[in-house]
């Protein structure tokens, strides 16, 4: 596989929730974080769209990628998660929810503050304290300092630490 450049991520944390929430009607979903199979890969494509070629994502060998589902509906994905487990944290390399849970139409709030507590909730499962990182695009590096407790490291670089890892798995993973 050849070198990419790494892109600056820009998912939007559009509501931090127990899980995830129909815009709607206001009712919480429990929701499961499980790799992604070679099955799901056929339904998580430009043409269904996604933006991202997560068939490429899957292959790297360092990398895994997670899909969110609702808990009991595991065939409809609602976001993915491409990361990769560093020697001393755990690094995002794509986020990105559904087609249909994102811009004003969207079904669901909190598929991104889901994931990203996953991510959380894997460092403290590798011994890495809870502590993240990911690249941003600079126009939301304020974003993600507000939104999920994120400090900006220089560059494009945010880190997610410690306790604001705690505050987001507390919020995604309290009963899990």
């Amino acid at each position: 596989m050849k070198n990419k450049t790494e892109i600056g991520l820009d998912f939007i944390v559009d509501k931090l929730t127990n899980s995830i929430e129909n815009i709607i009607t206001g009712d919480s979903f429990q929701t499961e974080i499980s790799v992604l199979t070679n099955n799901d890969i056929k339904s998580v494509t430009k043409k269904e769209g996604w933006l991202f070629n997560w068939r490429d994502e899957w292959k790297e060998a360092t990398r895994d990628v997670y899909k969110l589902t609702i808990v009991g509906n595991s065939k409809i994905i609602q976001g993915l998660l491409s990361l990769e487990v560093k020697f001393d944290h755990v690094y995002i390399h794509l986020i990105e929810s559904a087609p249909f849970n994102k811009n004003k139409s969207k079904v669901y709030a909190g598929v991104p503050g889901n994931l990203v507590a996953f991510a959380c909730k894997l460092s403290f499962q590798r011994g890495h304290e809870g502590n993240v990182s990911f690249i941003s695009k600079s126009q939301l590096i304020d974003h993600y300092e507000k939104t999920l407790g994120a400090f900006h490291f220089g560059g494009r670089i945010m880190i997610i630490e410690t306790n604001a890892a705690l505050k987001l798995i507390n919020k995604y993973f309290q009963n899990k």
